[in-house]
């Protein structure tokens, strides 16, 4: 079977480096170890995860071009995540549960809410409780979560929250 793909002589089409790059490490596991990753940091390339790269494959793979989808199939012999390995979806209550834990977390162990908008709180499976279904919790059973990107954006949408999320954050002692 012949690929249906075509360089266009434009960038608008180029394949992309990053998808290249992970596409070539993984066919070069598969013909050297036979089978792709299928968890998260069971394989790692030059800093590549591609047990994350072959799920994010999977999952996504409807919103994949045709081509993108030909090339998985026949060169990797990946095919798309069944209904029962889709991710749950998180409302945004549930999104929000988790940055709050991950915030009274931070509060608890610093004394304030003054976080860099780099950090990344490490959360206890435990803690983050049923917010964390869906995620990936990594080797020490902990969720990572953005908070310092999350704190600097509730900020920034300060006047948009409802009265219970200001509530919930003027009790930790957030800088307005």
């Amino acid at each position: 079977m012949s690929c249906p793909y075509r360089h266009p002589k434009t960038a608008e089409g180029a394949p992309n480096p990053g998808r290249v790059r992970s596409t070539f490490h993984s066919q070069a596991h598969v013909a050297g170890d036979g089978s792709l990753p299928s968890a998260v940091g069971e394989v790692v390339v030059q800093g590549e995860d591609l047990g994350r790269w072959v799920q994010a494959q999977r999952h996504g793979y409807e919103k994949l071009q045709p081509a993108q989808q030909w090339l998985l199939a026949h060169v990797l012999g990946l095919e798309p995540a069944g209904e029962d390995e889709q991710p749950v979806k998180r409302t945004q209550g549930d999104k929000w549960n988790l940055n709050l834990a991950a915030a009274r977390q931070y509060r608890a162990r610093e004394g304030h809410l003054n976080v860099p908008r780099k950090h990344v709180e490490e959360l206890s499976v435990e803690d983050a409780g049923p917010a964390a279904s869906g995620r990936e919790a990594t080797p020490d059973n902990t969720v990572p979560v953005a908070l310092g990107m999350w704190v600097s954006n509730v900020r920034r949408r300060a006047e948009k929250l409802t009265v219970e999320r200001r509530g919930d954050l003027d009790q930790l002692g957030i800088r307005w």
